[in-house]
């Protein structure tokens, strides 16, 4: 569903918790990142797996995503980009080995880092990584976005999350839903647990320059990589993984297709799979 709003909220948000988190461990550092309107509970069950194994785990709060819908769907994706590099940063001179793993827009992020920081990121993990909006999920009128962008009408237009929700598992869909369905506009309550119950148009936006920027440096990029992605993915189709997979110029990448998820991979039926070939991914590049 489209929602068309000309009101801000420009409260001084304070009931939306911050969700980042680190799990110490050895001097190999996993480095998780959310997907866009989300939060770092995504990676909650990703990174008790790895820290399990003996990795220290960090999975930061992208800039903004505790603060009111109209701050952040005026957030730019450099900006985003920026509060995840700083964060990266904190930890580059710390620890011997780096792995990075990113969710949808996170995913997009990741390269973007392994562009910049060749030499300390060892190996890179995109789950279901976000270059175009073409799952069976998204509603037809997407077809306009190209058209929405060039406007003001961006700033002005959201999408409600609908089912399924990116989830294919009924239990947590259940809870998702009972959130989402109800949600306003201006409804943070669950938020933390959840994300945002709306997509802003111009958070698309972004996504989409973010996307341009990484396909043009695809083919520098190096680092041993593995794409895992639901096959029926509901927000992003298998072609953004092989659009990656061809373009980057790593010896050592791989594609692996889940069959029983839809777009959040790190929460849905397969997490534990997910989780899995993530850890004997990364444990072939650890010290």
């Amino acid at each position: 569903m489209i929602i068309l709003s000309f009101k801000e909220d420009d409260r001084e948000i304070t009931e939306i918790p911050n969700t980042s988190f680190f799990l110490p461990g050895d001097k190999n550092l996993c480095f998780l990142i959310h997907g866009l309107t989300g939060t770092a509970k995504e990676m909650g069950t990703i990174a008790q797996r790895l820290n399990k194994q003996g990795f220290s785990v960090s999975v930061p709060l992208m800039l903004n995503h505790d603060k009111s819908i109209s701050c952040l769907k005026r957030t730019s994706w450099q900006n985003l980009y920026s509060s995840m590099r700083d964060e990266f940063v904190k930890y580059a001179n710390d620890y011997e080995n780096i792995f990075v793993a990113g969710l949808s827009f996170g995913a997009l992020i990741g390269i973007l880092l392994a562009h910049e920081f060749p030499d300390k990121i060892k190996a890179l993990n995109c789950f279901s990584p976000t270059l175009f909006y073409d799952g069976w999920g998204n509603p037809k009128s997407r077809v306009l976005l190209p058209l929405i962008y060039r406007t003001p009408f961006k700033y002005w237009l959201y999408f409600k999350e609908e089912y399924p929700y990116g989830l294919k598992n009924v239990r947590l869909r259940s809870k998702v839903e009972g959130f989402y369905k109800n949600a306003k506009l201006f409804d943070y309550n669950k938020v933390h647990l959840y994300g945002y119950p709306v997509i802003p148009v111009s958070c698309m936006y972004q996504n989409s320059l973010l996307a341009k920027k990484v396909i043009s440096i695809l083919k520098n990029i190096r680092t041993p990589i593995q794409l895992l992605q639901a096959r029926d993915d509901d927000v992003t189709s298998p072609k953004n993984s092989y659009c990656i997979y061809n373009r980057v110029s790593s010896r050592e990448k791989e594609i692996i297709f889940l069959e029983n998820s839809y777009h959040i991979i790190t929460a849905d039926q397969e997490r534990d799979k997910v989780a899995e070939r993530t850890i004997a991914f990364f444990e072939k590049h650890r010290a």
